[in-house]
């Protein structure tokens, strides 16, 4: 194959892309249609509850105008990290929508589901072989914290997708990936290079993000023998070689190395060329393989949360917040403590935004010079117990609300509170647990695919 054109439709299955533009890329033929459809970035909440952060209505929505065009025309169209954060449930909500559309618009095809989702048998096992390590300076991975995981994924590579594409699957519907591994796979299948591969589905990860100016859209990639070329579908963006270059800043530690399965990016050497005034070239990538390893995201349950929101004006209780604030956490563990709850059974935590409330102890200005005249405060409580955490937050309430400081001239609350009721409870509360690599014995061996024929086929497995 002398060129490859794949269209990736939006950042994220759910966030929306323009009718008019995804018609554009579809005018250019492509061999695949695609999106992902999640990210860790929401936080753990998500792959813990099973829930997804965009709407099912709007995810309905993009996918629609996906199958619809490309079904009857033949291309393949995937979803990586189905339902935000690519867990089971996830993914079968997507096979749920999938099927309604194919329903309601009477489309047949072989549809692919991958699972990335992990048991615990199959984690213990490579735990205990020494198949795994951590990742950003954490513990290793224990027995302990895989039995305290809610649900551990792995993030697949290419490998699967092949498969998928190989048993004639037309729609491939995916648990946790790497975003660029989709690309990838169509890009070595079809005999290309796993640089220019995995350098494209860098690109396409985030759809028209590589674009400017900033808005969804729709971005297609054409790779050819020793380069990758870029251009946005909505007429209001173009790719430049800067803004190209920039997004492979996206998400990476390193802007030259983006590690992935089996191996390492190296974008070091490459070159960027304005083609037209909305097309930029790419070339000079290379790849260096590596061991072969998965990323593992695990979440385990913290507590349950409450907050509220208040806020002030007074310039003389902003000039010393820190110490007002400080002063305020002893009354609280103080009256916490007399009626059971010792500082031990929480975590009480002020946001300060008009100060510090984005950077907190980074924050690198110096208190002096953090001019703002509205201070808004975020109060978050986590107990191990809801009634806990209800308690103490009405106690951090009422005392930042009421109590005394040098220089008040106010004889009522200290604060603004916007909201009746004032507490929000936020339910059950995750973090990550789990952020290490694991050693696979292949890498189609903890990624089951099953197939099935939707429409007026025949169910097969």
């Amino acid at each position: 194959m002398e060129e490859l054109r794949l269209l990736s439709t939006t950042a994220i299955l759910g966030y929306g892309f323009a009718q008019s533009a995804f018609e554009a890329g579809l005018a250019r033929k492509p061999h695949l249609i695609g999106a992902d459809g999640g990210s860790s970035d929401p936080g753990p909440y998500y792959l813990a509850s099973g829930e997804s952060f965009t709407s099912r209505m709007a995810t309905k929505r993009d996918m629609r105008l996906m199958l619809a065009a490309a079904v009857p025309l033949g291309i393949p169209v995937v979803v990586s990290t189905c339902g935000g954060a690519g867990g089971n449930p996830h993914l079968q909500m997507m096979v749920d929508i999938v099927k309604e559309i194919a329903q309601e618009e009477s489309l047949s095809f072989k549809l692919a589901v991958i699972n990335s989702e992990l048991p615990k048998d199959v984690l213990l096992e490579h735990v205990n072989a020494g198949k795994t390590r951590p990742l950003y300076g954490l513990a290793q991975l224990t027995p302990e914290l895989v039995d305290q995981a809610v649900r551990v994924v792995g993030a697949m590579g290419p490998e699967p997708y092949i498969a998928a594409l190989d048993a004639g699957a037309q729609v491939i519907l995916s648990g946790r990936s790497t975003d660029p591994a989709p690309w990838a796979a169509m890009a070595i299948r079809a005999g290309f290079s796993p640089a220019l591969g995995w350098y494209a589905g860098k690109m396409l990860e985030c759809g028209a993000e590589p674009a400017l100016p900033k808005r969804e859209g729709c971005l297609l990639a054409t790779i050819r023998e020793n380069h990758v070329e870029l251009e946005p579908m909505h007429p209001e963006q173009a790719c430049t070689p800067r803004s190209v270059a920039y997004f492979a800043l996206h998400e990476n530690s390193s802007p030259i190395h983006h590690h992935e399965p089996g191996g390492m990016l190296d974008t070091s050497e490459c070159t960027f060329e304005a083609v037209t005034d909305r097309a930029v070239r790419v070339s000079g990538m290379r790849w260096r393989p590596a061991k072969y390893t998965v990323k593992l995201e695990g979440v385990e349950a913290r507590g349950h949360r409450v907050i509220t929101l208040c806020a002030t004006r007074d310039p003389v209780l902003q000039a010393q917040m820190e110490r007002y604030l400080a002063r305020s956490r002893e009354i609280v563990d103080e009256k916490a403590t007399a009626f059971g709850a010792p500082s031990d059974t929480y975590t009480l935590n002020f946001r300060v935004y008009g100060q510090n409330g984005v950077m907190g102890e980074r924050e690198p200005l110096p208190l002096a010079e953090r001019h703002s005249h509205e201070t808004a405060i975020v109060a978050e409580v986590v107990a191990q117990d809801r009634d806990t955490a209800k308690a103490v937050l009405a106690i951090a309430r009422t005392t930042i609300l009421h109590s005394e400081f040098p220089g008040r001239l106010c004889k009522e609350g200290n604060m603004a509170i916007p909201f009746s009721p004032s507490d929000l409870d936020l339910g059950q509360v995750y973090r990550f647990s789990v952020c290490h690599l694991l050693e696979p014995e292949n890498a189609l061996s903890l990624f089951p695919i099953r197939y099935e024929d939707i429409g007026d086929r025949h169910a097969s497995h």
